[in-house]
């Protein structure tokens, strides 16, 4: 017998070996529907938020006696000059607004990440009588337009002194529940068994909660941080109200008074907008991944 495989056989016995072609899965053709719909539908709304505020770069671009002529004429206007750029940045006062609103943007993130991840701590790892009843307020809080709280904040801060002045606008941007609730969520989600270990090693609650439990949390921490930062910066009703000294207003008050001085010159106006908004866009920008991350991980993706 020849020790010699014939190519027919050697090809079959491959050919018998090799795995079948699988079928293509049902549902691969709607999974692919779904990638592209999706594109389609997140183009749609890129476009929707891109288009006005490329119009605004276009407008603070245009010189004041075209912008407001109307669209058409700013659309139409293919000279564009820095001018409202220079007028604002030249005449110092948004400096100062820049300042008020680091100052009180910056204060406020920290107060807030502190107290919030020591009351959602408490909250998700603690157990004591009324607790139920403390998460029931919070989420309570949430549903309360800040509007409603305006007039009898401004009158505690009065009766407490501290109307013009930086405090003012801080103290009662501080308790933020949603930050809270938001801290809780993914406080919950970290496993019990590492605070047990730490037990075992002798550490006390607030060892595990600064040594344990905040270092895990960073993603969590980074989306509160820019939330916060955001929402305070961006305030216009609270600084108005408690704030009327000029040296200390903030972004969104400093140019509700340019758009009341300069009346119809919306070239102005639109240069003060992007301005302002600069700061946040370069905050977002750098921190984007931990914002996904931190909202995502406390339960609240949909």
């Amino acid at each position: 017998m020849s020790a010699t495989a014939s190519p027919s056989g050697v090809k079959g016995a491959i050919s018998a070996a090799a795995p079948a072609q699988r079928p293509a899965r049902p549902g691969s053709s709607s999974g692919s529907t779904f990638r592209i719909v999706s594109a389609i539908v997140l183009s749609v709304f890129a476009v929707l938020w891109l288009v006005p505020s490329l119009f605004a770069l276009k407008t603070s671009l245009s010189d004041n006696g075209t912008a407001a002529l109307g669209a058409a004429e700013i659309l139409q206007d293919w000279s564009p000059t820095f001018y409202s750029y220079a007028t604002l940045l030249g005449a110092g006062d948004i400096w100062n607004w820049y300042l008020a609103s680091a100052i009180t943007s910056i204060l406020t993130t920290v107060l807030t990440l502190l107290l919030a991840s020591m009351c959602a701590f408490a909250l998700s790892r603690m157990v004591f009588r009324g607790r139920n009843a403390v998460m029931l307020l919070i989420l309570l809080g949430i549903m309360i337009p800040g509007q409603v709280l305006v007039v009898p904040t401004f009158q505690m801060l009065g009766w407490m002194n501290l109307l013009n002045t930086y405090w003012a606008v801080i103290f009662p941007q501080v308790p933020a529940v949603i930050a809270v609730f938001i801290f809780k969520q993914f406080f919950d989600g970290i496993p019990r068994e590492l605070e047990e270990a730490a037990r075992i090693d002798g550490a006390g609650l607030w060892k595990i909660y600064w040594r344990v439990i905040m270092p895990l949390s960073r993603p969590v921490i980074a989306a509160v941080a820019v939330l916060t930062f955001v929402g305070v910066w961006n305030n216009l009703m609270l600084p108005l109200f408690v704030i009327s000294n000029p040296d200390l207003m903030t972004i969104p008050v400093g140019l509700a008074t340019v758009q009341g001085s300069f009346g119809q010159r919306y070239a102005d106006i639109q240069a003060g907008a992007i301005l302002a908004a600069l700061p946040l866009v370069a905050l977002y920008l750098v921190f984007q991944r931990q914002i996904v991350e931190g909202v995502t991980g406390t339960g609240l993706k949909g």
